[in-house]
């Protein structure tokens, strides 16, 4: 059968689309492509003077116009699926506008395909963020669609052997099921067996899900995890949830590794290997889970970050897997068993001849009353009888990453701990849990706690500390700064400081309304401007700039797309204004951080002279005492340090 432009099958002006690839099913009974409506062309007769440039914004357009200039190559691009049946030559189409996105089952062997559509709710998701979707399984024969869930926040997945499609749903907190066959949806997991949801969840939204392991084999359970367990779940009902590996009273979180790239569902009959966290002591490892006997068998442990990816040798008993920690490259280990194993690289020797201090976990009690920890390092050859500079460092919660690797590098945000560490600053990266509505005092409550606790042990130098961090980060560092004085000075990254200015804003990297952050997520507010104007300024820092006692180094680029760059300026301009130091970096051309390796080089080396001088007392370089006029800009970079005067 050929397949061309006016093809029964075929919408009016439609054609088979150059943009979309071309895939048989795995049984070869099915030739996947796309089509796509006839491009709309420019009328090449006007001359450039004559074409008129103007952007319409419509109130009512489903993706506002920013959103839709960024995914306008997409949009170009886009096809809709079809389906060559090799046997017949029958052509079906599969997806429409009305259905745009669709994806197979069972590597395409499947007789239906799952269809979606988030027009409805395009509109909303301005401030919502994640859409929600209609969902239908379309059958391949026919192209007939028929519904599954309307509303849905995701888009569900077919099990391995196509039986059912399955997903979470957020507002529900729960996973369900739906038999392909049956044309019947299941709820598989409720709250009332177990919690499926992210316990730690602090945004104004619904918790995600922890995911799942996978199916095992004929599609009989799908096994789904909680914050540190693996349940096994009956599809069809019959069977309640069952707790496999029984850790949540031991602290311990349990994930599966696949071993085989090749897999497609999760044989019962063999051992497990599970990756394993101790949530309070941080140590990894792995071990055997035997499903049937519910005995576990560690071959690995300790106060390393053990890779998530472990591969087995297709024809041999041989295992190689990463294990690294702070103070230990990465490297690529290899096992006869998995219990002994030899390294078999040497990535990084050069680092023996660091001094790459320590890390540790720093547990305190926030002013609120949490009891929470973060991360504490410290230089070589550390003395507790000596006093250091404190640089603070932080997001949102990072004691997690306790045994990550930190390699010396150009960081394009954020100080470097491990170099900070060899030139003799102490480092402190403290979790941040929050308050709905309150995320500038959450930030005071917990940081401040555990500054102070650190500033008690007898070896911060507390008249040497400073406060560090990027774009959220950032933020709460200039909400920080109007309500203390405790910092000798701090640098603030692309900071938010008005939230009443960034709530009607655009992340023009993504061309999306910036409305959802601040009533679903980071931002953290939980409501339009104009039913809590309160809140967005009291939790704004440019409203108490005139509280201001400490320097302050901006770094915001006029080519960010995530925080609007006047930002940074109406920082800048407040703290001029009011005569308060502060010094602001703008790389041109750059986003949301500096990219190029010598604007990272730069800033890195800014920063550095920055905390020295405030910190250890090194003399201001001229570009803080002088600044660098525009007509030397590339020319002198005014890194000179300038003796006192």
């Amino acid at each position: 059968m050929a397949v061309a432009p006016g093809s029964a099958f075929l919408p009016k002006d439609w054609t088979v689309s150059e943009n979309a690839s071309l895939d048989f099913s795995k049984d070869a009974s099915k030739l996947f492509f796309g089509i796509a409506p006839a491009p709309v062309l420019k009328d090449t007769s006007m001359l450039e003077e004559e074409i008129v440039q103007v952007e319409v914004w419509n109130y009512q357009d489903p993706r506002i116009f920013p959103q839709q200039k960024v995914q306008l190559n997409q949009d170009r691009r886009k096809s809709y699926a079809c389906v060559l049946h090799t046997a017949t030559g029958k052509a079906v189409q599969l997806g429409s506008l009305d259905l745009p996105d669709v994806q197979r089952g069972k590597e395409g062997d499947a007789s239906v395909v799952v269809a979606a559509t988030s027009k409805p709710y395009a509109v909303r998701s301005t401030w919502e963020g994640s859409g929600a979707r209609d969902v239908y399984l379309v059958d391949v024969l026919t192209g007939k669609g028929s519904l599954v869930e309307k509303e849905l926040n995701g888009f569900p997945q077919f099990s391995p052997e196509g039986k059912y499609l399955y997903w979470y749903s957020s507002p529900d907190t729960a996973w369900f099921a739906y038999d392909v066959t049956q044309k019947k949806k299941l709820q598989l997991t409720s709250n009332k067996i177990g919690t499926f949801y992210d316990e730690l969840n602090d945004v104004p939204d619904d918790p995600s899900p922890h995911g799942v392991a996978g199916w095992t084999t004929n599609d009989d359970f799908l096994m789904v995890y909680d914050r540190y367990d693996i349940w096994l779940v009956d599809p069809t009902g019959r069977l309640k949830p069952s707790n496999l590996t029984n850790s949540r009273k031991s602290g311990i979180s349990l994930r599966y590794i696949k071993t085989d790239p090749e897999e497609r569902a999760i044989e019962e009959v063999k051992p497990l290997l599970l990756h394993f966290t101790n949530e309070q002591t941080l140590e990894e490892g792995y071990l055997w889970f035997d499903i049937h006997a519910g005995s576990k068998r560690i071959v690995q442990q300790g106060a390393y970050a053990y890779g998530m990816q472990v591969l087995k040798a297709k024809q041999a008993m041989k295992w190689a897997f990463t294990r690294g920690n702070y103070q230990t490259f990465p490297d690529l280990h290899l096992s006869d068993n998995l219990t002994d194993a030899r390294r078999i690289s040497n990535a990084n020797p050069q680092q023996a001849e660091f001094g790459w201090g320590s890390i540790e976990l720093h547990e305190w009690t926030s002013l609120d009353g949490q009891k929470l920890r973060g991360l504490l390092v410290k230089p070589a050859g550390f003395d507790p009888s000596k006093k250091y500079p404190l640089i603070v460092n932080f997001y949102e919660r990072s004691s997690e990453g306790l045994h990550a690797h930190r390699a010396p590098e150009w960081n394009r945000s954020q100080i470097n701990y491990t170099y900070y560490a060899s030139r003799g600053y102490l480092v402190f990266n403290p979790d941040i849990p929050y308050k709905e509505g309150y995320p500038g005092e959450s930030a005071f409550n917990s940081l401040m706690a555990g500054v102070t606790s650190l500033i008690d042990k007898g070896f911060v130098d507390r008249e040497n500390v400073a406060l560090q961090g990027h774009s959220w980060g950032g933020y709460q560092i200039a909400y920080l700064l109007t309500r203390t004085n405790l910092f000798k000075c701090a640098e603030s990254g692309a900071p938010v400081v008005n939230m009443v200015s960034a709530y009607g804003g655009v992340r023009w990297e993504s061309g999306l309304s910036r409305m959802f952050q601040y009533e679903k997520t980071q931002s953290r507010i939980g409501a339009p401007l104009w039913d809590k104007p309160l809140r967005y300024i009291e939790n704004s820092p440019i409203f108490f700039a005139d509280k201001i006692n400490t320097p302050v180094l901006i770094l915001h680029n006029d080519a960010d797309g995530a925080v609007p760059w006047y930002q940074g300026i109406e920082f800048y301009m407040a703290m001029r204004r009011l005569g308060k130091p502060a010094w602001m970096l703008n790389y041109n051309g750059e986003p949301h951080w500096p990219v190029k390796l010598q604007n990272r080089k730069d800033f890195q080396l800014r920063m550095e002279q920055f905390f020295d001088h405030y910190l250890q007392g090194a003399p201001m370089p001229k570009w803080m005492r002088d600044g660098v006029p525009a007509i030397e800009q590339g020319i002198r970079q005014g890194f000179e340090l300038m003796e006192k005067k």
